[in-house]
């Protein structure tokens, strides 16, 4: 089973195809998080250009909370991190919840790593490209978790984030 989700960020849109035949456990938790609304708001909050843009911290700390024991088992790495495919990040075996980054260029060393590519963006990568990069790093993950939304606004205002991401086709 394939499907495209259309994401509407603050920079503008772009579609995604999400393909199960490359990491099956991957593509059904993108789905859950999709009809859950969890990336709506959800801030880019790791831009490094020249490797990744990465995203799925929930805006709302409660709900972070939620999910970040949710962790879900690896898919075996069937594609290579190329330029424009979506991965889930990790923190070691079987750990992926709900962060993800698309690749900026072709990243293939993540494929030994047990990063295994969920899907990639069909069109709109331009959108991808042009995220606000100029916090980089700088983003703290545990106070995302814990402060959400509120500290990003705070901290990092320019932050590129998700308006909407919807399945258009299944």
């Amino acid at each position: 089973m394939s499907f495209t989700v259309k994401v509407e960020t603050s920079a503008g849109g772009f579609e995604l195809e999400l393909l199960e035949e490359w990491a099956p456990k991957g593509v059904a938790r993108f789905r859950e998080m999709i009809e859950a609304g969890l990336l709506d708001a959800c801030r880019f909050f790791r831009v490094v250009p020249g490797f990744i843009v990465q995203f799925g911290i929930p805006a709302d700390p409660a709900t972070a909370s939620q999910w970040r024991g949710r962790t879900i088992k690896d898919d075996p790495v069937t594609q290579t991190n190329a330029r424009g495919t979506l991965t889930f990040a990790t923190s070691g075996r079987d750990s992926r919840t709900t962060q993800l980054f698309i690749n900026f260029k072709d990243n293939k060393f993540l494929d030994s790593q047990g990063f295994s590519p969920i899907g990639r963006v069909t069109s709109g990568m331009e959108v991808v490209d042009k995220l606000h990069a100029g916090y980089g790093e700088k983003p703290d993950q545990m106070r995302i978790q814990r402060e959400g939304n509120d500290y990003l606004e705070r901290e990092f205002p320019k932050l590129d984030y998700i308006v909407s991401a919807t399945i258009v086709e299944s």
